[in-house]
């Protein structure tokens, strides 16, 4: 943390100083007193929230994660101010320095706001996918796949109420929940995951652990998703109408050796279709080896804000977002349906996404 710590001060500085230097005089010190109580009140609040819940913190954490959003924003617009002050210089041509700065910093401003009415948009990505020996049973059916929705100190149970009321409102057959539920800070579990009750389907509702359920003892958001009626897949297998459900908890996910017994002992019938819920689209081949039909992941939120896509795309290649393919297994990523950190998208979207299944035979 200590790091990171610094890391963001020093972004801190660099926002306030590339200011300071465009628009021609320092900004009045009560500005730039305020800039670093942001940022480290989100620091602060980022660790004490994982011990203590009260609402003067869950305001710290609110305000101080949307400045975090504006300062990923204003960084690099201060990066090109710098770029459109050397360019200007080289070409000859007389800019008024505190133009470039109202410019690039004003719209970092636009989109701030507009990230923040981005991530409360929640969509329907609506993906067909071919299975191999897809039983009648479930041919034509409809499933949801929702994930990372983050209740905690930004998101709380009306927003898990809108979730469930959206994926209720497309009537699926089953519903995969893969992770991060939670976002990790204390909170009256139980209170935030309430609305989901009223998650029901025919053939059931699953859910597997994210990383921000393993941060600490994951018992507790267990426990209170089970009270809340989902069916929680511990690291096995059911079956159901001729399709194999297999629920693998993240901390078992990432590790490879882990995952192989896991699956080894599931013993999967490769006569008939399996889908896995893992929450990071991670040891993918471990899992198509296996002969896993499709694996359904959530935690990579697409990078969530500009830039930082490509982070996502050089972690996870194309397996970072949406339905690909790695041999005889099918992988499909959601940008998930909440948001870590800055309360905001920009490039992406919220989302959760109801999947089509239909006979592989059939889309020939």
């Amino acid at each position: 943390m200590t790091v990171v710590s610094a890391i963001l001060f020093s972004v801190t500085w660099m926002v306030c100083a590339t200011w300071d230097h465009f628009w021609g005089r320092p900004a009045l010190l009560v500005w730039r007193l305020v800039a670093f109580a942001l940022t480290a009140a989100f620091i602060l609040s980022l660790l004490a929230g994982m011990r203590y819940s009260s609402g003067w913190l869950r305001l710290s954490y609110r305000v101080s994660a949307v400045w975090m959003g504006l300062l990923n924003l204003c960084l690099f617009a201060a990066a090109a101010c710098w770029c459109a002050a050397a360019i200007a210089k080289v070409l000859g041509w007389d800019l008024d320095r505190r133009v470039i700065v109202a410019v690039f910093y004003g719209l970092a401003v636009l989109a701030c706001g507009y990230g923040m009415l981005n991530a409360a948009w929640l969509r329907v990505t609506r993906v067909s996918v071919p299975l191999p020996h897809l039983p009648p049973a479930w041919q034509g059916r409809e499933v949801v796949l929702m994930s990372d929705v983050h209740l905690g100190n930004v998101r709380g149970a009306a927003f898990m109420r809108r979730v469930v009321n959206k994926a209720m409102s497309l009537r699926p057959y089953a519903v995969f929940v893969c992770g991060d539920v939670f976002d990790g800070p204390k909170a009256d579990y139980d209170r935030l995951v309430e609305p989901c009750r009223a998650l029901t389907a025919p053939g059931g509702v699953y859910f597997v652990t994210g990383n921000h359920e393993e941060f600490s003892d994951r018992a507790k958001y267990i426990a209170a998703i089970e009270r809340s009626g989902l069916r929680v897949l511990n690291n096995e297998k059911v079956t159901v109408e001729g399709l194999q459900i297999v629920g693998v908890h993240d901390s078992e996910a990432e590790e490879p050796e882990r995952l192989r017994k896991i699956l080894q002992d599931a013993a999967l019938d490769r006569r008939q279709p399996s889908i896995l819920l893992a929450h990071r689209p991670a040891n993918l081949a471990m899992a198509e080896a296996a002969g896993l039909s499709l694996q359904v992941s959530g935690h990579t939120h697409r990078g969530q804000m500009w830039p930082w896509f490509w982070v996502a795309y050089k972690v996870h290649g194309p397996f970072a977002y949406g339905l690909n393919r790695l041999g005889n297994l099918l992988v499909l990523t959601s940008s998930g349906a909440g948001t870590w950190g800055p309360p905001m998208r920009v490039g992406t979207k919220s989302e959760i996404v109801l999947i089509h299944l239909e006979c592989a035979a059939a889309s020939v």
